[in-house]
């Protein structure tokens, strides 16, 4: 699959280089082809977004990248490519010193990603494996960093377990906890599913100021396009396994080029202007990933599908100078104006 190169200065090779990714999961009923010919690129210093519905492989594809995957997943084709090394060859021992140093994740549920038996103290100086220096001074480290993400007199409260906090309080531990080592990669796994709209907001502003101060970059999975358009500097959208279009923030939420790209915006709640009881949705479900498929994955609830969409796989055609979608009809518009 060829891919179409959005970095405009060329010199500048992305932090992250995701490269006709293929990742099936083994099942009894068949092989379910989770990703499919996925490529995405993720600049030095920026924020990327994932969004898509709920199945689309946008964590799937978060997971595959930290490397921590089922034992019934195997990618069978393409790179992952982190400061210019194939994480899919490094030896196992070198990729887990990665991990923790200059790759770093929050996960979706900070009770599960907490030890609820041990304190926050001591789960904050263990994350600091990879930096020298005494517990005390880790220790140190820790409280300035929980002060740096609102947590109220963290000196006090850093021994504390995880279940006398909050939710969204364990999130900003584990934000803290997950920048506490200055990653050249953070992850983000939906960060904020679970937290009330204010909490929402607050720790989409917490993630923004602090990726500014530590420069680091965010590969940031959500659902919520909101919180997209607040914290992203560019989008991939995901549907059924696939990358259907990719730009900066601008472009695809005021000039989205894919049919699944708009009609996800207009199923977003926070572009509504009139009261309704029913709720805007996207007709027919996601389609089964098991097997070999031809043609475009979103054809079955596509308004605008054609002939050509059932038999043949759509590639990347670029709009304007920074955006790329997987569609036909952006060939067939391109041929009826020449």
């Amino acid at each position: 699959m060829r891919r179409i190169n959005l970095i405009s200065d060329k010199s500048a090779r992305p932090l992250l280089e995701i490269r006709d990714l293929n990742l099936d999961f083994g099942t009894p009923r068949g092989r379910i082809h989770a990703l499919r010919n996925v490529s995405l690129d993720v600049p030095a210093a920026q924020v990327v977004g994932i969004v898509g519905e709920s199945g689309s492989g946008k964590s799937t594809l978060a997971y595959t990248v930290i490397g921590l995957l089922s034992e019934n997943a195997e990618i069978t084709a393409g790179n992952i490519l982190f400061a210019g090394r194939d994480l899919l060859s490094m030896p196992v021992q070198a990729r887990r010193r990665l991990l923790g140093d200059r790759l770093s994740m929050i996960f979706q549920d900070p009770m599960t990603a907490l030890n609820p038996v041990r304190t926050i103290e001591s789960q904050m100086i263990d994350i600091q494996h990879h930096e020298q220096g005494s517990r005390s001074k880790k220790g140190a480290r820790a409280i300035d960093m929980l002060h740096r993400v609102g947590i109220p007199d963290p000196r006090s409260r850093i021994g504390a377990y995880p279940h006398h906090f909050s939710g969204g309080m364990r999130q900003r531990i584990c934000i803290a906890m997950a920048l506490l080592v200055k990653p050249a990669l953070l992850i983000a796994d939906e960060p904020t599913t679970g937290l009330d709209a204010t909490l929402e907001v607050q720790i989409i502003r917490l993630l923004k100021d602090l990726q500014k101060e530590i420069g680091c970059s965010i590969l940031f999975v959500s659902h919520h396009l909101g919180a997209v358009a607040e914290l992203c500097d560019r989008v991939a959208v995901m549907y059924a396994g696939e990358v259907v279009e990719e730009g900066s923030v601008r472009d695809i939420f005021h000039n989205p080029a894919h049919p699944y790209t708009r009609a996800l915006l207009e199923c977003d709640p926070g572009r509504i202007r009139q009261r309704t009881r029913t709720l805007p949705t996207i007709p027919g479900e996601v389609p089964s990933l098991l097997g070999n498929r031809k043609g475009c994955i979103f054809r079955a609830r596509c308004s605008q599908a054609f002939s050509r969409c059932v038999h043949e796989d759509p590639v990347e055609y670029r709009i304007g100078l920074d955006q790329v979608a997987r569609c036909h009809l952006l060939d067939e518009e391109r041929l009826v104006s020449a």
